[in-house]
């Protein structure tokens, strides 16, 4: 079977990267009769670039002009066979592509599975900052790829992923393609914490969902075949700037070495300085902001971000280069980057507690977990808080 997209990119230079070749002929497919203008605008190119790549996918003979631009037979078979797209539900597909408007009642069962999943994942550990999301907003971020047309026959990597991205993707994809026998994505997950690893091995295996698990401290580099995998990835790191470059490098290095390539970046809104050395490390990776979304993530029971977060997707240009490639020593996590003691009062026997990095408990969850020393009870007030 002829390589359309590679013989169509030997023909067109192009800077936007071969991703928007991809998508002008799938959305030929999906969309039988769409006009160049709509084709245009639907890749996001001058109207003069967008003429060029289908007169090339016709003359390649994947595309006719015909009332409009629609594939050929053998198009048609490329699209469905190579790039993943044959048995796609595509009424659902339209919907999702649309707009926020109709996706949670025309996902509801989606939504109510992953309630019942998430209801069960293991308890966050603060000192990693781990957050729970909420059911939406880990489905928020599948539809999201979808969109950015990063789901469908792509290899995505989860960096770190205690929000279970992972699972909403393979269950998206299997509402998506309801009579496929293959999974039309790779889906990987690297984190350090062994029980999301294992709960979400457990999980994928009873939703029929294929998930690879790979333990990994993003302190030391990643293992050689690790590297130039894939084609985006998911992150929600520390609110740190550390956090945010380390978490950013290690997916960089997983990344195929193309420009184009999309990063779902989950982060806190943060103060206009700290945006700007955000913004900074962005352009010392060489990578371009496609979009920014505010409160576009809502997490339980995370008051210091005010529970809600933003999505910054990024993009790949010839220029990305990931700035930490050797092991790193540094301070990582809020809580060794921000070093503090806090004093807490038992509401019971008004015994006070310290919690921090030199405390009596490390966290308040452990406090609350474990009980007053005292006297056993689980309710405390927080009286005060001190740099160290």
């Amino acid at each position: 079977m002829i390589h359309y997209i590679e013989e169509v990119k030997k023909k067109v230079s192009l800077q936007e990267g071969t991703q928007v070749i991809e998508q002008l002929l799938t959305a030929s497919y999906m969309r039988p009769g769409i006009s160049t203008k709509e084709l245009a605008r639907h890749t996001c190119l001058p109207l003069p670039v967008a003429a060029a790549i289908k007169k090339e996918f016709i003359k390649a003979g994947a595309l006719v002009q015909e009332r409009g631009v629609r594939c050929t037979s053998a198009g048609k078979l490329y699209v469905e066979q190579q790039l993943g797209y044959g048995g796609i539900d595509i009424d659902l597909y339209h919907t999702l592509l649309a707009g926020e408007a109709d996706w949670r009642t025309e996902l509801s069962d989606v939504l109510a599975r992953l309630t019942e999943i998430l209801d069960q994942r293991p308890q966050v550990d603060v000192q990693i900052d781990q957050s729970q999301c909420t059911v939406e907003t880990s489905l928020r971020r599948a539809i999201l790829c979808l969109r950015e047309h990063s789901l469908i026959g792509k290899n995505i990597l989860c960096v770190g992923d205690d929000d279970l991205v992972s699972i909403s993707l393979g269950l998206l994809l299997k509402r998506l393609f309801p009579n496929a026998k293959g999974q039309r994505a790779g889906l990987t997950v690297m984190d350090i914490d062994e029980r999301f690893l294992r709960f979400i091995g457990d999980v994928a295996a009873r939703e029929d969902v294929s998930v690879t698990c790979r333990h990994a401290d993003l302190r030391r580099p990643l293992p050689q075949e690790w590297k130039g995998q894939y084609d985006c990835f998911f992150t929600d790191p520390p609110y740190t700037l550390q956090g945010l470059t380390l978490f950013l490098s290690r997916g960089l290095s997983a990344l195929k070495p193309v420009k184009g390539c999309p990063i779902f970046l989950s982060f806190a809104h943060k103060s206009p300085d700290f945006t700007w050395s955000m913004q900074r490390e962005f352009v010392r990776m060489g990578l371009s902001v496609r979009q920014v979304q505010l409160h576009f993530n809502q997490y339980i029971g995370a008051q210091m971000i005010g529970n809600s977060g933003q999505m910054i997707v990024l993009t790949t240009t010839e220029y990305t280069d990931p700035p930490i490639k050797g092991s790193f020593e540094d301070e990582l996590y809020t809580g060794e980057v921000r070093r503090t003691v806090r004093t807490y009062r038992c509401t019971q026997c008004q015994s006070e507690l310290q919690v921090g990095v030199q405390g009596d408990f490390t966290t308040i969850e452990d406090l609350k977990k474990q009980g007053c020393p005292a006297c056993a009870h689980h309710a405390f007030t927080r009286l005060a808080k001190k740099m160290i």
